[in-house]
């Protein structure tokens, strides 16, 4: 190993370990302070942040997609930090963090805690919209609400020095990693940026000013040497990355012949816990149903958007789309997608290797259609041999794989497809008609928990998961080391529950005002994360500045943006 790389981890560790001493002797007021000293930072500091984001993904300023890096960015960190300073609160006064949010029995005896909306404005800024975090079975309401809280319900007991492998898509994930081990793990944290996002290292110096003053974290830069050197320190007791199963399996067993060998043998060359969030293929299933022509266009442009948000450079953008082939509406569907598609803004493929692995996909499969720069694939069987099946392309790369049947035969065959013939466990999307998951009830419900996902969305996008502070983030739990496939462990669970299985999304299925004409009775319309929408930029920007200081005052600059997207 690299003598100067040996050098600048041992004095980074030996820092941070002075600074876990402070860690143990800062109370839960402190520590709260200190969220809201960084929720005030991150509201002062996102245009900067959106602005370094935008020269990173090379989109113009005036880029309706810009919508993308406000509520991936800074709007994420400061709903975070006002949800674990509100579980600190709690703590502090002695109550559970989940007090106060409705829990009810989850199918498979299962606990759901209601976790969206959570107060007014959730409800009036997306109303129809609900979340729900699940425990694994056998936990009651009482055992989830002794346990939540985690590495804060005894704060002098510290968890050493944590190291945190940043990802390079989604700019609020390492931060909200770093919250995630400093708060739900209580240790000091050394993060690593991934390269891609380096020039952004002043805007989070500033933002996280607090805590790498009292030296509860630092922020570096470097390549893999110096991630080894952190990763392999003796007095680094954690590791949590993001980033693909290769790379973890790098990290965990070795590289190449070696590494391969290794994981063979179950031999890990890395001594320590390491939890992960490694993405896979996610894929969306669509139900049958009697949809109306303005349904087919907008589940179309919300089936686009689930791939092409970010371009496709996202762990949990939809690859695989599984409708029924004996639908009498397939075709029409499927018309709408491809031109979805291709109405949806260009944008550079700034993300490596991005070009190559499109290039990749049009050579698996010679039936590909390139709509523009991205590419739809028709014709996927339920194959263990089908690389759109296996692998992440991680580029706007769609695959449509049909299965015969009617709506419940064909959930049925979707769900066993899914959780056996796709790579995989971070998001499954369903989308279908009320009418549909009225039709098919306890089957419907039954088909939701048979699901083997981290985040199960309902006529919604995970990545919603992904946004909702108090919700969990990660794969279905029950991954090894030797079978990484999503990863392991949760990160985001602003309520600090123990032990979740998994998040519940659920949507309207048509946005207002159709939803209101239809007896949906859900007010919000198209979302303003959907690629199409023209008003998404400005949306976006003012929900991160209510997100910092809500208010009645800004909620009609909010909804009428909003309204014109």
């Amino acid at each position: 190993m690299n003598p100067a790389m040996t050098a600048t981890a041992e004095a980074i560790v030996t820092a941070l370990g002075h600074g876990e001493i402070q860690w143990a002797r800062t109370a839960l007021p402190a520590r709260r302070v200190l969220l809201d000293e960084i929720h005030a930072n991150t509201a002062r500091y996102a245009q900067e942040w959106v602005d370094t984001a935008a020269r990173i993904k090379q989109l113009p300023a005036d880029s309706p997609l810009l919508g993308e890096e406000w509520v991936s960015g800074p709007y994420s960190v400061l709903t975070a930090t006002t949800a674990l300073a509100e579980s600190l609160l709690a703590l502090e006064q002695g109550r559970s963090p989940i007090d106060g949010y409705p829990t009810h029995a989850a199918p498979g005896d299962r606990t759901a805690v209601a976790v969206f909306p959570h107060g007014l404005f959730d409800t009036l800024l997306l109303n129809g919209f609900h979340a729900e975090v699940w425990s694994r079975p056998g936990v009651d309401a009482e055992t989830v609400r002794a346990r939540a809280g985690l590495g804060q319900r005894t704060p002098t007991a510290t968890g050493g020095v944590g190291v945190v492998l940043g990802a390079g898509n989604i700019f609020s994930i390492a931060p909200l990693d770093v919250l995630y081990q400093l708060y739900a793990y209580n240790r000091v944290v050394v993060l690593k940026l991934n390269p891609l996002t380096d020039p952004l290292l002043p805007v989070f110096e500033k933002i996280f000013a607090p805590l790498i003053e009292r030296g509860f974290l630092r922020l570096v830069t470097g390549g893999p040497e110096l991630g080894a050197a952190l990763i392999h320190h003796a007095e680094v007791s954690a590791v949590h990355m993001t980033g693909s199963a290769v790379t973890h399996d790098a990290i965990v067993f070795g590289a190449g012949a070696e590494g391969a060998g290794n994981r063979a043998a179950g031999t890990p060359v890395l001594d320590k816990p390491i939890t992960s969030e490694l993405g896979g293929v996610s894929p969306t299933i669509v139900l049958p149903g009697r949809w109306s022509d303005a349904d087919l266009r907008y589940q179309a442009e919300h089936l686009a958007t689930q791939r092409l948000h970010n371009n496709g450079y996202n762990c949990v953008a939809a690859q695989v789309a599984v409708i029924p082939a004996d639908w009498p509406q397939k075709d029409r569907f499927l018309t709408e997608l491809r031109a979805a598609i291709e109405r949806a803004p260009q944008r550079p493929a700034y993300y490596p290797g991005s070009g190559e692995r499109v290039a990749d996909a049009c050579a698996a499969y010679p039936q590909a259609q390139k709509l523009g720069a991205r590419v739809l694939i028709e014709g996927i069987a339920p194959d263990r041999d089908e690389p759109l099946l296996h692998t992440e392309y991680f580029a706007p790369v769609l695959g449509v794989l049909e299965l015969p049947g009617g709506a419940g035969q064909f959930l049925d065959r979707a769900v066993q497809v899914c959780n056996e013939q796709i790579d995989g466990t971070l998001g499954v999307n369903l989308i279908a008609h009320p009418a549909t998951i009225r039709e098919l009830g306890e089957r419907f419900d039954a088909a939701v928990a048979a699901l083997r996902y981290g985040t199960v969305a309902i006529n919604a996008w995970t990545g919603l998961g992904y946004l909702t502070a108090r919700a969990t983030w990660g794969a279905f739990p029950g991954h090894t080391l030797a079978d990484i496939q999503s990863g392991i462990g949760v990160v985001h669970n602003g309520l600090l529950i123990a032990d979740p299985e998994r998040t519940v999304v659920r949507g309207p299925f048509r946005p207002a005002p159709r939803s209101l004409l239809r007896g949906e009775f859900a007010l919000s319309p198209k979302p303003p994360w959907f690629v199409t929408n023209r008003t998404g930029a400005t949306t976006l920007r003012r929900l991160t500045g209510f997100a910092h200081r809500p208010g009645f005052a800004a909620l009609p600059g909010i909804f009428a943006s909003a309204l014109r997207g």
